[in-house]
C-alpha cells in the first residue's frame, strides 16, 4: 500500500528563487494544514536561504513539501571544505504521512544540488521541531547534540557556523536555536516518544520560537570529532 501511494504521487523540484505567487499559496496552506499558529514569516525567510523546494501532489491535490539545500564549504578546524546538507522544513498532509513521504522529498531537494556523492562523506544538518522529527539523527553515533555528553569545543565551533548558514542565532552549549519571540508553530501530529527522546529539547521554548539543531555524519566523522 505505502509503496504503490508513493508511486503515484507526481513530484517536482522548485528552486527556490523561482517560486510563483501560485507556488508560495500551496505551500503556506500546506503549512497550515501540518502546524498551528503556522508562521508564515518564518517560512519566507527559509525559503530565502534554501534553493530547493520539492513538492508532492496527488494529481490536483498538493500533499506536502520539504526545504533542502547542501552546500560545499570550509568548516572549523578541518584542511578541506566539506559538504554539508542543510535539511529545511517540511509539511505532509495528514492523509499522507507515514508512507516514507517526508524522507523522499527532503532527498529530492537536497540532491538538486548536485553536491552529494554517494559514499563521500557529508555533514546533514537540520533543525528539529520535537523528539519524532530527531529520531533518526539521534541514533547515529556521531550526532551532536547527545545526552550525557555536553557538545565539545569542535562541536560548538561547527555548530555555531552551521547556525550562520541557516541564518539563526544558536546557544552552543545546549544547541538550541534561540527563537524571535513568537512561535514558529505547532505541529498538528501526535507524538510517542520515550522520556529520555524529550531531554535535549528540555530547553526548547516553542512559545518563543525555539528548535533544537541537530548535526550528524555520514558516514563517518572526521579524526578526533
Amino acid at each position: 500500500m505505502k509503496s504503490s501511494v508513493l508511486q503515484n504521487l507526481q513530484t517536482r523540484v522548485i528552486p527556490t528563487a523561482e517560486l510563483t505567487s501560485a507556488d508560495r499559496h500551496i505551500i503556506h496552506d500546506l503549512f497550515d494544514l501540518a502546524y498551528e499558529q503556522a508562521n508564515h514569516s518564518y517560512l519566507d525567510q527559509s525559503l530565502t536561504r534554501l534553493r530547493f523546494l520539492s513538492l508532492a501532489h496527488d494529481q490536483a491535490t498538493p500533499v506536502g513539501f520539504a526545504l533542502g539545500d547542501a552546500v560545499t564549504t570550509p568548516l572549523p578546524r578541518m584542511t578541506e571544505p566539506q559538504c554539508v546538507i542543510l535539511a529545511g522544513i517540511c509539511c505532509i498532509a495528514p492523509a499522507y504521512r507515514r508512507l516514507g513521504l517526508f524522507g523522499r522529498l527532503e532527498s529530492l531537494a537536497i540532491r538538486e544540488s548536485g553536491l552529494v556523492r554517494p559514499g563521500s562523506r557529508v555533514l546533514s544538518c537540520g533543525r528539529m521541531a520535537h523528539p519524532a522529527s530527531f529520531r533518526l539523527m539521534r541514533g547515529n553515533p556521531t550526532v551532536v547534540p547527545k545526552v550525557g555528553h555536553p557538545p565539545s569545543p569542535w562541536h560548538q565551533e561547527v555548530g555555531l557556523f552551521v547556525a550562520g548558514l541557516y541564518g539563526v542565532q544558536l546557544n552552543p552549549e545546549t544547541f538550541v536555536v534561540i527563537g524571535k519571540g513568537e512561535p514558529i508553530g505547532y505541529p498538528k501530529i501526535n507524538i510517542h516518544v520515550a522520556e529520555e527522546e524529550w531531554l535535549p529539547f528540555k530547553t526548547v521554548n516553542r512559545d518563543r520560537g525555539d528548535s533544537l539543531l541537530g548535526i550528524a555524519w555520514n558516514p563517518d566523522a572526521p579524526e578526533g570529532w
